[in-house]
């Protein structure tokens, strides 16, 4: 076998993979989501939340892809759980911040998140630096290519 099969083998084997990679994460936090009475999107996005902070909605929105209008829906929902909180900004009262509940988050997703980090962490500590360094580099380049891939396609809307 020539190295030019080898690496289209290898890359179909990866793809194939991270096919099936992508697939079981999204049927992971549907589960997470459903286990603490959310919808998989508003667990998604509360999760964007919680690592932008304090943020508008149009920045939410511009992040996201989404709408304004279905901005206001997410944050109406996760409101009404006390997952998050609207503010007027400090700074500027004509702008309202959606502000993260960290302590009522916590609690509610707090027991399942420390199981599924326990068992990666496991998994991870099965591994050699270099191999780390690596998956770090893969997965680090993914999230680059799928940013400029969603970026390209909400420009070309």
């Amino acid at each position: 076998m020539d190295t030019k099969q080898l690496d289209e083998q290898i890359i179909k084997i990866i793809s194939e993979l991270g096919k099936e990679f992508s697939d079981s994460a999204i049927l992971m936090h549907e589960a997470i989501a459903k286990k603490a009475g959310l919808s998989i999107t508003d667990h998604k996005y509360l999760g964007i939340l919680i690592q932008h902070g304090a943020i508008t909605a149009g920045e939410l929105a511009k992040l996201t892809g989404l709408t304004t209008g279905a901005i206001t829906g997410l944050v109406d929902r996760l409101e009404k759980r006390n997952l998050v909180k609207r503010r007027f900004d400090k700074d500027d009262r004509r702008k309202v911040l959606i502000v993260p509940h960290y302590g009522s988050t916590l609690k509610t997703l707090s027991t399942i998140s420390v199981n599924l980090k326990n068992r990666v962490v496991e998994e991870f500590n099965k591994l050699s630096h270099h191999e780390m360094e690596v998956i770090q580099k893969y997965l680090l380049s993914s999230i680059q290519i799928m940013n400029d891939f969603k970026q390209d396609l909400q420009e070309n809307q």
